[in-house]
């Protein structure tokens, strides 16, 4: 922790959390408020349907792979001039994109977008330890899991009104406006958290140094997998959806919004119980209750599947209880992860973004079409999903202290 963190921060706790939320709601933002427009920006700009993926895919490549980087940057240069370095890149590279009059162009700046737009994510996590003790740092991390979880629930929603009343050039002009915003209250509200002595050497063989005792580190490597893997046993669902919800579930485009509401419902709900046991009840129990929650869901889903012809009804609870159990062990589990490396709390919050990135990706990329057409097939890739995370933890859960 900071030695003067008491006094960094003078506002309420919650003003923190919806700044930090709102800094790193940057990234899915970009992505969620565009999505609606697919079709629109590709007939405006003659793209074809694999040109417009592009724009994704460099996004989130872009996005994974200076997720390794940020925190480590900020490590050593500290957390305000990283994040406000990254909030200008975003908003230059949005204004390009709105400025976009080739797919050539609009794929170049989707890219420098997604270098910039994982910076606030990152770094939040690394900021919250650096002014709290761990029950507080958890409360914290809870409110701004809930803040966070409004991202998707409203981006879509703000991206297709702007994409029909006024244009699809004005979601990245949103997005711009958004930066400037942002840039101006983290500038003049957001205190720079690292304190000088706790600065890391800025060298590129420190970094690998840093690099290398995390990744041969099986402690911090099974907590990241404990914390990260288990999301995807949700995540694919909502990857899946199109198939899993049109065919399988029989639900019109206009009804999907009832599964993303219970899910992100859950994973506000699960923060919020993360919160409110900060303090009351130790880290590892509350790991422990959020994974026998998803393991009894998991178990619930697969005889489900195997029973019954999948149903509205009754196929979106079990996941939204899954998201529950992930949303209430994760910000428990990421505090592990950071204090296995209190001195490069940054590098480590970074790889732990990256394998989330990378997983996301891997996940969408290879797995979900290999699964998507067989409700009870997604339903045993969760489970095995879920068992990754179960099976990390009860192997490292011995060996930290929690």
């Amino acid at each position: 922790m900071h030695p003067d963190a008491r006094t960094l921060w003078r506002g309420p706790r919650w003003t923190l959390s919806l700044l930090l939320a709102c800094l790193g709601m940057l990234g899915p933002f970009a992505i969620d408020s565009y999505l609606p427009a697919f079709m629109g920006i590709a007939r405006d700009l003659q793209a074809s349907p694999v040109q417009m993926q592009q724009t994704l895919s460099v996004y989130l490549l872009t996005f994974a792979v200076m997720n390794l980087f940020h925190g480590a940057l900020s490590d050593s240069l500290g957390r305000r001039p990283v994040v406000l370095v990254a909030i200008a890149v975003f908003t230059l590279a949005s204004a390009g994109c709105a400025w976009s009059q080739t797919i050539g162009g609009l794929v170049f700046f989707r890219g420098l977008q997604g270098l910039a737009a994982g910076a606030g994510m990152v770094v939040s996590r690394a900021i919250i330890r650096d002014l709290y003790a761990p029950s507080d740092a958890q409360r914290v991390m809870s409110q701004v899991t809930i803040f966070f979880g409004l991202a998707p629930a409203i981006a879509p929603m703000i991206g297709g009104w702007l994409f029909a009343h006024v244009g699809w050039h004005s979601i990245f002009w949103l997005l711009a406006v958004l930066g400037v915003l942002l840039g101006v209250l983290i500038a003049r509200q957001l205190p720079e958290s690292l304190h000088p002595d706790q600065r890391q050497e800025f060298h590129p063989l420190n970094l690998l140094r840093g690099y290398w005792q995390m990744g041969t580190n099986p402690r911090f490597i099974a907590l990241v997998l404990a914390s990260g893997v288990p999301f995807n046993g949700m995540f694919i669902y909502i990857l899946a959806s199109p198939a899993w919800l049109g065919e399988h579930l029989q639900l019109a485009p206009t009804q999907f919004f009832w599964f993303f509401l219970l899910s992100i419902g859950g994973i506000m709900g699960g923060a919020w119980c993360s919160g409110r046991l900060a303090g009351r009840v130790t880290p590892r129990r509350q790991i422990r209750w959020g994974l026998l929650i998803m393991g009894a869901t998991t178990v619930a889903n697969l005889v489900l599947n195997s029973l019954f012809e999948p149903r509205a009804s009754w196929a979106m609870l079990p996941v939204a209880m899954f998201s529950f159990g992930w949303s209430m062990m994760t910000p428990a589990v990421t505090l592990l992860v950071l204090d296995q490396a209190p001195d490069r709390r940054g590098m480590a919050s970074s790889i732990q973004a990256f394998v989330g990135a990378v997983g996301n990706a891997a996940v969408a990329g290879v797995l979900v079409p290999l699964v998507m057409h067989s409700p009870m097939a997604l339903a045993v890739a969760s489970a095995a999903l879920m068992l990754v995370g179960l099976v990390s933890w009860t192997w490292v859960k011995r060996r930290v202290a929690a």
